[in-house]
Parts: structure tokens; C-alpha cells; sequence
């Protein structure tokens, strides 16, 4: 398999002789070989290994994005990644950086809605008066 990871400004790994491919979703860790039928999975912050013909394993950690199996290539496109490090030093790097920053978007959306609903709860009263 031909295997891209895209990330917002450059291409991340590109590699051509992928035999086997494994990574999370929301529900749960997916495998797959060249055999595999086409598919798209969004993808949850984790990491994403691929074995190449040479029997080499390698690990990457990805925050949340889409990976996407048309025929021979598959696409994963996320938001950051890194690679080249130790299994566990990924592992930790996914816990602090990757869902760590999901949560804070998260807060910063809570607060971005509050202000909205305010600011059109005083518009409103101001239309009204």
C-alpha cells in the first residue's frame, strides 16, 4: 500500500511498500492489509503504527483527523503528528499534547457559546425595548 500522512502545512510520512496498517477511533483500534476493502475512519488522537515489507514497525503519534483507503493508497490527514521517538515517549505525548489540548478547545468553545447567547439575549431585549 501507498501510505500519505498529511498534515495542515506539509506531508508528514510518505511511504510506498506499507503491508499492514493499525489505528484508534471512537470505537476502538482498527487493523488492516493491502486486501482491505475501501473505507474512511475519523480518527481519534493516539498512535497509528504501519509495518513495511521490510518487517520494520513504525510509530506515530497522531491527533484527531481522517484516514481514508481508496484501492491501493491510503490517506491520513490530522491536524499534528509526531514521529521517530520511543512507543512510550509517543503514548505520553498523546496524553499531555494532543487530549490536553482537545479539552481546552472544548472549554474555549463553552465560553465562545455562552458569549454568543448573550450577546443575542441582549439583542434581542434591545429589539424588543
Amino acid at each position: 500500500m501507498k501510505l500519505k500522512i498529511l498534515l495542515p502545512y506539509k506531508v508528514f510520512v510518505e511511504c510506498v511498500n506499507v503491508v499492514r496498517i493499525v489505528f484508534e477511533t471512537s470505537k476502538g483500534s482498527y487493523g488492516f492489509l493491502p486486501q482491505r476493502l475501501d473505507c474512511a475512519a475519523a480518527l481519534v488522537p493516539g498512535i497509528f503504527i504501519y509495518e513495511t515489507e521490510e518487517n520494520e514497525i513504525k510509530y506515530v503519534a497522531i491527533d484527531q483527523g481522517i484516514l481514508i483507503k481508496a484501492g491501493n493508497e491510503v490517506l491520513v490527514s490530522v491536524r499534528n503528528a509526531i514521529g521517530d521517538a520511543d512507543l512510550g515517549e509517543l503514548q505520553e505525548t498523546v496524553k499531555k499534547s494532543f487530549l490536553d489540548l482537545d479539552e481546552r478547545e472544548h472549554k474555549a468553545r463553552f465560553v465562545m457559546a455562552k458569549m454568543e447567547s448573550g450577546f443575542i439575549q441582549s439583542l434581542e431585549k434591545f429589539r424588543t425595548s
